[in-house]
């Protein structure tokens, strides 16, 4: 395998030991030292969505917070447990906001020595406790439910619907502060879904507090409850597996590496042949991509490289590509095309 030297970056992550920075890749048997990043600019990457979605993130937790006070006093004044078990996941709403918030702020640092993507993953970790908190708030709705089945509790009608209209008004502002920002990100996504739970939520509410008050059934508020706990087991479940899958580096759906390879192969004709393909992100919206290539017969290891990266860009809209060059002897090689497990 020839010696080849890192081409100049115009990205700004620092290196350690060769590595492309986020973690455990481990290609043993071989060498990053041919591996380079020509051409790679972060240029299309704007902050410029992020400092939305953050503005967008905080107003949504300004009218979620202020109303979930009012809606817990107003539960405990009425009664119904449709109210608490919307005002409870308003409390997880305002927490995964605050914490989303917080993550997109600290996400904007620079990259360092030790954090050589900087701390965009934050952002994922966020969307993951998110999500694991809404299954505790779920699964508290539910066994207080079945609570209110065996032992039925007074509920103020009136009241009840009062509060659960003025909720489904301030979860309407909220939803629509949301509704522009960018789906892509995983965590304004949760922010988002956690939102359209609530509207659920306090249209479930109102619904409850409308029964009750023309038939005075009720079994309607705890039924109802147990509806807005699978609504918001549904978005818990979305969120947690998306960002686990992230986390633990999995393929994107986007990006299949059987694909890749035979698309490379088949369009560059710089390179013969394309293998070790590796694929993850560091959020749901940035990709990643590390791969070996066999340039074609008189082909220069830099135009090579170039003209992969510029396919990965354009056809599967990767930026951040690790090309390392093999001659042809080493292709030929175990363990230099052996396949990381």
């Amino acid at each position: 395998m020839p010696n080849l030297s890192h081409e100049a970056h115009d990205h700004d992550h620092p290196h350690r030991n060769g590595s492309d920075g986020d973690g455990d890749h481990d290609h043993a048997h071989h060498t990053h030292a041919g591996h380079s990043h020509a051409g790679h600019s972060h240029a299309g990457h704007s902050h410029a969505s992020g400092v939305t979605d953050q503005r967008r993130i905080g107003i949504a937790f300004v009218l979620i917070a202020v109303f979930m006070v009012i809606e817990i006093v107003g539960g405990l004044l009425s009664g119904s447990l449709a109210l608490l078990a919307d005002a409870g996941h308003m409390v997880s709403d305002a927490a995964a906001l605050a914490f989303s918030w917080i993550a997109i702020h600290y996400g904007k640092r620079p990259a360092t020595l030790q954090l050589t993507y900087g701390y965009k993953r934050l952002e994922v970790l966020a969307a993951f406790v998110n999500g694991c908190a809404l299954f505790v708030i779920a699964g508290w709705i539910v066994i207080e439910a079945i609570r209110r089945f065996a032992e039925p509790v007074p509920i103020v009608g009136t009241t009840m619907l009062i509060v659960a209209f003025a909720g489904l008004l301030a979860n309407i502002a909220a939803f629509m502060v949301l509704h522009g920002g960018n789906r892509e990100n995983l965590n304004m996504r949760g922010a988002w879904l956690h939102v359209l739970g609530d509207m659920l939520g306090s249209a479930a509410a109102i619904v409850a507090a409308v029964v009750i008050l023309l038939t005075g059934w009720m079994p309607i508020d705890p039924l109802l409850s147990i509806f807005v706990a699978v609504i918001i087991l549904k978005s818990a479940w979305g969120i947690v597996k998306s960002s686990a899958h992230i986390l633990l580096e999995g393929t994107p759906d986007s990006l299949n590496p059987t694909e890749i390879k035979a698309d490379l192969e088949a369009t560059v004709t710089q390179v013969r042949s394309v293998h070790h393909i590796h694929a993850w992100s560091i959020t749901g919206e940035r990709h990643m991509i590390t791969l070996h290539a066999v340039p074609a017969p008189g082909v220069s290891t830099r135009d090579a490289m170039v003209a992969v990266q510029q396919r990965l860009a354009t056809r599967f809209n990767v930026e951040h590509a690790t090309i390392q060059i093999e001659d042809a002897a080493c292709e030929a090689q175990s363990p230099c095309n052996e396949r990381d497990e």
